[in-house]
């Protein structure tokens, strides 16, 4: 008569059981091959260049692939390769919603091209971005700065390694994404003078910041034109309690209308001159920079020069890859266009009184 078997002694589970029930993904190209039954190389070929083999074998080694839960290791990847199909993009605050758009857009287009990113922060600071950006190099293809605030020799270093573009900044021999804020600036100074404006003051961004130069400079040369005076004030920060510290410059600079660095500034900004009893736009108007989520959430809602993020990010991200596979430019500026959106923070100035 025989026994009925044990538990103990059951036959050891099928490696696709295994792997499904225990939910780790550590099974190899050998473990797929014996579920699919093919060889290992055949596995590596449909798993690193599908179209090399049949469609009925690539799908036998995906369907095995999946039952075993399988996961490519991007490093053990990049032995054969030298590539991990990641690229790092550092922001300078993770915080400012600024980034969100510029983030997505990267991410976006990363994913249809079969990349990961991998994120990091400088938290404004020059030194702490040009160390993550060293860490960062050595792991992945390829890297995005976006508002970089370290210098330009080291981005050139940086990029002598791997490929590397920049956003919001121009650096000589390094491929970069820059909105032209020449049109929005200048659509946005001739609304002021047309309202009633003759004095505007521009709050600055960080001092290592090279958009917030060329901002202050389309500033003053729109300001010119259209026969304005135009003065600079410092900020402390680019953040919402920065424009709140910068409104007692504000009102001893005598200016009716103001254009911040970004629009954080502007809307702790608005927020201090309202608490101290000013009314916008009816005695002074407001202006910020990029159009950030939540810009029209303020009251009145925030006039802003528009910076198409999304686009910034997405096409850094075109640039890059393209340079990663050979079919991109090795230097160059990709120009987006800048434009006002006229919300209720500016408006015409009403006489004293």
């Amino acid at each position: 008569m025989t026994e009925p078997k044990t538990p103990d002694a059951a036959a050891p589970a099928s490696p696709a059981k295994k792997h499904a029930r225990d939910g780790k993904s550590n099974a190899t190209i050998y473990d797929i091959a014996k579920v699919a039954g093919v060889n290992p190389s055949t596995v590596s070929r449909a798993l690193s260049k599908p179209g090399r083999v049949s469609a009925k074998t690539q799908k036998l080694v995906e369907d095995a692939a999946a039952e075993l839960n399988y996961q490519v290791n991007p490093f053990a990847r990049a032995l054969p390769t030298g590539r991990t199909n990641t690229f790092g993009l550092i922001v300078a605050d993770i915080t400012n919603p600024t980034f969100f758009d510029i983030i997505r857009g990267a991410q976006t287009t990363a994913t249809l091209r079969d990349y990961t990113l991998v994120l990091a922060e400088s938290a404004e600071s020059g030194v702490t971005e040009l160390t993550a950006a060293r860490r960062m190099m050595a792991t992945v293809d390829g890297l995005i700065l976006a508002s970089p605030r370290m210098d330009d020799d080291d981005i050139r270093a940086l990029a002598r390694d791997k490929p590397v573009v920049v956003i919001n900044r121009e650096v000589d021999g390094v491929p970069c994404v820059v909105p032209d804020v020449n049109k929005g600036i200048s659509e946005a100074v001739r609304s002021l003078a047309a309202n009633g404006h003759h004095k505007v003051a521009f709050v600055a961004g960080p001092p290592q910041s090279w958009m917030s130069a060329r901002r202050w400079e389309g500033v003053q040369a729109a300001c010119e034109w259209s026969r304005l005076e135009a003065v600079r004030l410092e900020s402390s920060k680019p953040t919402v309690d920065g424009g709140r510290q910068v409104a007692r410059d504000v009102r001893a600079s005598g200016a009716t209308a103001v254009l911040t660095y970004n629009d954080l500034l502007a809307i702790g900004l608005m927020q201090e001159l309202q608490a101290a009893g000013l009314v916008v736009p009816d005695q002074i108007s407001i202006v910020g920079f990029d159009d950030i989520f939540g810009a029209d959430f303020t009251t009145p809602p925030l006039t802003t020069v528009r910076s198409p993020l999304g686009e910034c990010g997405s096409g850094a991200t075109t640039l890059l890859l393209d340079l990663l596979h050979g079919t991109g430019e090795p230097a160059g500026t990709l120009r987006v266009e800048t434009e006002l959106v006229l919300r209720g923070s500016s408006g015409r100035l009403l006489p004293a009184g």
